[in-house]
């Protein structure tokens, strides 16, 4: 951290060594400048005898500590990290069980100097978490979520997946893309589609999920907790469900995996029994809640 700020300051201390080597004692010239003649007098000893640059504003950092972190143990920090390639709080057991006495803050602090530490983005939108909603009613909670399937030509297509948690009604949709506005147009289908009115919607921090999507949805949206896939756990399992039973692999195009998954859903929802729902069929489970009503 350097002992001042003024970016003024190296002009300032050239300008009072050529009044000392105009003639004028170091005391006039403190008294002029307002500082120390002790700080005046560093000055003209470190000054460059042409005045050809200014003093620069050096840092006041102390180069080396008591306490300071043994090279050997630095050196075994960063040789755990590139041998196993984990983060650091799994290096900082394996040290201590090794007989390294060290903290954790240390062995982030080694890595972080080496740029050897992943640091987390500055670009990512950490989103407000708000109340998940009871899922008592049909569209009370909607769990969306995103299958990427890889191309026989190593590139990617998409399979948008929605799932009512109350009812376990399912919506899927094929995609060559991905995006804020193929999720908005997944949305849209599904809402066209569902025989109930959507209320809450709830997905992972996906980029296809970000801000935009939020306010233009005209739902209600919530994001699960970061790196927490139990939070959507319906969604998971029902993206498990319909790679084993309908897409595991990419097939022919975008046009016939849709085909495919329009008459996989037609079966899901309609005849598929669910252990989640008392073994009762997704249309049964609506027409239960509608008679209700």
């Amino acid at each position: 951290m350097p002992y001042t700020s003024n970016p003024s300051m190296p002009k300032v201390r050239m300008n009072a060594v050529k009044l000392v080597r105009l003639g004028w004692s170091i005391r006039k010239v403190a008294r002029h400048t307002g500082y120390n003649p002790s700080t005046v007098s560093r000055w003209v000893k470190i000054a460059p005898r042409n005045a050809s640059c200014n003093i620069e504003t050096k840092n006041c950092r102390p180069r080396s500590h008591p306490k300071e972190t043994a090279d050997d143990t630095k050196q075994r920090i960063i040789a755990e990290r590139l041998k196993h390639g984990r983060c650091g709080n799994v290096v900082h057991q394996i040290l201590l069980k090794q007989g390294v006495n060290v903290s954790l803050s240390t062995v982030n602090r080694v890595l972080d100097r080496h740029g050897l530490l992943k640091k987390k983005s500055k670009w990512k939108k950490w989103h407000i978490k708000t109340e998940r909603p009871l899922p008592e009613c049909p569209g009370d909670l909607v769990q969306i979520d995103t299958i990427h399937i890889m191309k026989n030509d190593c590139t990617r297509c998409y399979i948008y997946t929605l799932i009512d948690v109350h009812s376990r009604w399912a919506y899927a949709m094929a995609s060559d893309k991905l995006g804020a506005g193929k999720s908005l147009e997944f949305v849209l289908r599904a809402r066209e589609a569902a025989p109930f009115k959507f209320n809450c919607i709830q997905s992972d921090n996906g980029a296809e999920y970000s801000t935009f999507f939020s306010q233009n949805v005209g739902i209600r949206h919530r994001h699960t907790r970061v790196r927490k896939p139990t939070d959507n756990a319906h969604i998971e399992r029902f993206n498990r469900t319909i790679q084993t039973e309908c897409v595991r692999y990419y097939s022919k195009s975008i046009k016939h995996m849709n085909e495919r998954i329009e008459q996989y859903l037609s079966y899901y929802n309609n005849e598929r029994i669910h252990m989640g729902i008392d073994y009762q069929t997704p249309s049964e489970k609506l027409a239960l809640v509608l008679r209700s009503y």
